[in-house]
């Protein structure tokens, strides 16, 4: 994949969380799960990993599949920024380590995300996990209606 524009806020923001929300759309169908998109990016603007929901396993939250794809050594990580169209969960059913904690295990320090996690699954509060952790939080609602939109057949 070609980089893309360096990790900040606004125009490169958006265009990192439409990748996201471009492979959500990837996703196998789930009456249980949301589909959701992740991207990890270098603050150069080279993708170190990507992934969506259920990519490789039924089980696979997308943040789970991005850093899968990561070198977790790599030093790029110390300044890159993980996309999300979802917020990164805080519990889950199918897996023991809920998303927002795998990320606390990386260096990652920056973390965007386009729609809050409705409560329609679980009691979400991975960004407030996140925050609490001394990492970066940049909620992105404006950006929200794509993954509302792969979300749809989940919302009624």
């Amino acid at each position: 994949m070609t980089p893309g524009p360096p990790p900040a806020a606004g125009g490169a923001d958006a265009h990192w969380l439409l990748r996201t929300v471009e492979l959500s759309r990837s996703c196998p169908p789930s009456a249980t799960a949301f589909s959701v998109g992740c991207v990890v990016v270098a603050g150069d603007g080279t993708v170190l990993g990507e992934g969506y929901s259920r990519r490789d396993d039924p089980r696979d939250h997308a943040e789970e599949a991005a850093l899968r794809g990561t070198d977790p050594g790599d030093p790029r990580l110390r300044g890159a920024t993980l996309y999300s169209s979802l917020e990164p969960c805080s519990s889950r059913a199918s897996r023991p380590t809920a998303c927002s904690a795998l990320i606390l295990t990386t260096p990652i320090p920056r973390v965007v995300f386009a729609w809050r996690e409705p409560a329609l699954f679980v009691d979400c509060d991975g960004a407030e996990r996140l925050r609490a952790a001394g990492r970066t939080v940049v909620e992105r609602p404006d950006l929200a209606q794509g993954v509302r939109e792969v979300n749809a057949h989940l919302l009624g």
